[in-house]
């Protein structure tokens, strides 16, 4: 490919790039209007990665309309930056998402979850007193567990439901305790736990307490973590996929 070609791609794949990093960026901007407490911790990450794919597309798209060297130097050198930290994420995220996954329990159709199955670093950040106490409120705040009443309104079909791994593991007692449930949102507590599970005695049927200090419950956000984790590190493949296309036609413009 000529040098001329080369910059005539550069130019226009990040022009394409440019528009999508607005899109990014006014969305993490709509998030942080319109989500709960809760998921607008995500908005600064959002907001952070569409300006810095702005930033890195403006000096690509400049330096290439311009043939400017020292621009598409600097794009060439950030372009590799974001690739390198791109590949060391994503290791890691495979890493701490290796261990961890559900166990079936009889006569439930969806799976428990044990936190000591989790890495190393789940653990530190669910067991962190603080962490856990800002995580607590927003499962609190979100009224997941106070809505399972509106979606099953049979004991029948509350049984036979698939619960999330929050659902599972913060809204009712561990199946191992052997509560009987009388609905979607309350338990038979004059039972005796048969389990020495340290969740049974924990577990109440109050809006605001259910089981959001149990073992159980951290397990469950675990597994919600891990498995955003697993996406954000497929997307990550697709995105250092997708930017080391970009480097090819650069490369070719700079020995030129």
């Amino acid at each position: 490919m000529s040098a001329g070609a080369s910059t005539f791609v550069i130019r226009w794949i990040n022009f394409f790039t440019m528009i999508l990093a607005v899109a990014v960026v006014c969305f993490g901007v709509w998030m942080s209007i319109h989500r709960d407490e809760c998921r607008k911790s995500l908005t600064l990450p959002v907001i952070g990665l569409g300006a810095l794919i702005l930033l890195v597309s403006l000096i690509g798209f400049l330096g290439a309309w311009k043939n400017v060297a020292l621009l598409l130097w600097v794009y060439l050198v950030m372009l590799c930056l974001i690739l390198v930290s791109i590949m060391v994420f994503t290791v890691v995220a495979f890493i701490i998402t290796n261990s961890g996954s559900g166990h079936a329990a009889a006569g439930l159709r969806y799976k428990e979850y044990h936190l000591q199955d989790y890495s190393s670093w789940f653990l530190k950040q669910l067991n962190n007193t603080k962490n856990w106490k800002q995580l607590k409120s927003c499962l609190v705040k979100s009224e997941q567990c106070n809505n399972l009443p509106k979606r099953f309104k049979k004991l029948k079909e509350y049984k036979l439901a698939e619960l999330s791994p929050i659902e599972a593991g913060c809204c009712r007692p561990p199946s191992e305790c052997g509560y009987p449930a009388v609905n979607a949102s309350y338990y038979d507590m004059s039972y005796h736990p048969v389990s020495t599970n340290k969740d049974c005695k924990l577990y109440k049927n109050a809006q605001a307490i259910k089981c959001y200090d149990c073992d159980s419950c951290r397990a469950g956000v675990a597994q919600y973590m891990k498995e955003e984790w697993r996406v954000v590190a497929i997307f990550n493949v697709i995105l250092f996929v997708a930017l080391s296309i970009k480097i090819s036609p650069l490369i070719a413009v700079m020995v030129d």
